[in-house]
C-alpha cells in the first residue's frame, strides 16, 4: 500500500507507476496472526525472532549469525534422526515421490463459489472455508429425513405386494390391489425423487433447504448465461 516508481537507468528519469490513495489504504486486507505467546516453537514468527530483530536493527552480521545457529540446529535434529531410525512425518504436508514436490495436505482446489463462500480461515494449520449455507449438518438432516421416508415407502410397498400375493381372489383383494399405488423399484429412487413419488412431504427445516438450493441453482444458471453471452 505503498508507492511505487519505475526508474529508467539509460536516462535517469523517474516515473510513479503507483501511488494509492488513502481510500485505497483503508480498504487494504486485514492482517490476521496467533499471537506471539501461542505460538508453537517451530511457527516461523517464534523460530526466527532473533534473525527478524537482528535484521530490523540493521545488523547484518547478528542475523547471519542467528540464521547459521537455527540451520545447524535443524542439521544436528536431522542427523539424530537419521542415527535413531526416526522417520520425519510431516503434519502438513506429504511428499509426491513422482515429482519430488511436497503438497499441502489440505489444499482446497474448488472454485471459490461467492453466493455461498465467505472466508477463509486457519485453525490449527489447516486452511477451511467458513460456508454460508449447506452446512453438514444440515445435509445430514435432510438425508436422515429422506431415509426415514424411503424406509417407510419400502415397507408400504412390501405391504401392498404381499397384499397382491394372496391365495383369496375375491372383490376385497381387488380392491386393496387398485388401491396400492407403490412403485416397484423403490430400491432406485433418488433423494431427489420423494416429492414426485408420493412421499410424504419434508420437514420444514429440508422443506426450506431445498428451496433456497432451487434459488441458488437459478442464479447460477443466470449467471452461466451472461458468461456465455460474454464469451460470445
Amino acid at each position: 500500500d505503498g508507492e511505487v516508481h519505475i526508474n529508467e537507468l539509460k536516462n535517469g528519469n523517474a516515473e510513479t507507476f503507483w501511488n494509492p490513495t488513502s481510500e485505497v489504504r483503508r480498504q487494504r486486507l486485514k492482517r490476521h496472526i496467533v499471537l506471539f505467546e501461542e505460538q508453537t516453537d517451530f511457527e516461523s514468527e517464534r523460530l526466527w525472532q532473533h534473525v527478524t530483530s537482528a535484521i530490523n536493527k540493521g545488523d547484518q552480521h547478528k542475523a547471519t549469525q542467528e540464521k547459521f545457529v537455527l540451520e545447524e540446529e535443524q542439521r544436528n535434529a536431522a542427523r539424530e534422526r537419521r542415527e535413531n531410525g526416526t522417520e520425519w512425518k510431516p503434519l502438513l504436508f506429504r511428499h509426491d515421490t513422482m515429482t519430488d514436490e511436497w503438497h499441502y495436505k489440505y489444499e482446497d482446489l474448488r472454485p471459490w463459489d461467492p453466493l455461498n463462500d465467505i472466508a477463509q480461515f486457519e485453525k490449527n494449520g489447516i486452511l477451511q472455508t467458513m460456508e454460508r449455507h449447506l452446512s453438514t449438518r444440515m445435509s445430514n438432516h435432510k438425508t436422515t429425513c429422506i431415509n426415514d421416508q424411503i424406509t417407510r415407502h419400502k415397507r408400504s410397498a412390501k405391504d401392498c405386494r404381499r397384499r397382491k400375493t394372496s391365495d383369496q381372489p375375491s372383490n376385497h383383494s381387488q380392491n386393496t390391489e387398485s388401491s396400492c399405488s407403490t412403485p416397484e423399484s423403490v430400491q432406485e429412487l433418488s433423494d431427489d425423487d420423494g416429492e414426485y413419488l408420493g412421499f410424504e412431504s419434508l420437514c420444514a427445516q429440508c422443506g426450506k433447504e431445498m428451496n433456497h438450493l432451487k434459488e441458488i441453482h437459478s442464479a447460477v444458471l443466470s449467471l452461466q448465461r451472461a458468461q456465455q453471452d460474454i464469451h460470445r
